[in-house]
């Protein structure tokens, strides 16, 4: 299992946020040594503690859990959609056009 990218996707939101570790730790009552361990992939949190960083963060746990998921795929798909639709119609059809193409073009 890819442990290290749960930590990795949990760093790489704290640093969109502006936050340090040590902030972080602050938040969710953890030691700044022990987030730094989440992030390097070291250990793997609780479930319970996952959520008070997931929560901290304001990010969805499916996309801290995406490369570790069955559904991983679905996953981005479902982001990828969410994008996608705030596109008007005819930018919309065309991103639709190329997947379309890559399927058929993968199925034969």
């Amino acid at each position: 299992m890819k442990l290290e990218s749960i930590g990795k996707r949990i760093q790489l939101r704290r640093e969109e946020l502006g936050i340090r570790q040590e902030e972080l730790a602050e938040i969710v009552n953890l030691s700044p040594n022990y987030i730094s361990a989440i992030e390097r992939g070291v250990k793997i949190p609780r479930l319970e503690t996952f959520i008070r960083i997931a929560n901290a963060l304001d990010v969805p746990s499916d996309l801290l859990l995406k490369d570790v998921l069955k559904r991983g795929n679905e996953i981005k798909a479902s982001n990828l959609w969410d994008r996608i639709s705030f596109l008007d119609e005819s930018e919309q059809g065309k991103i639709l056009n190329v997947i379309e193409v890559m399927i058929e073009d993968n199925t034969k």
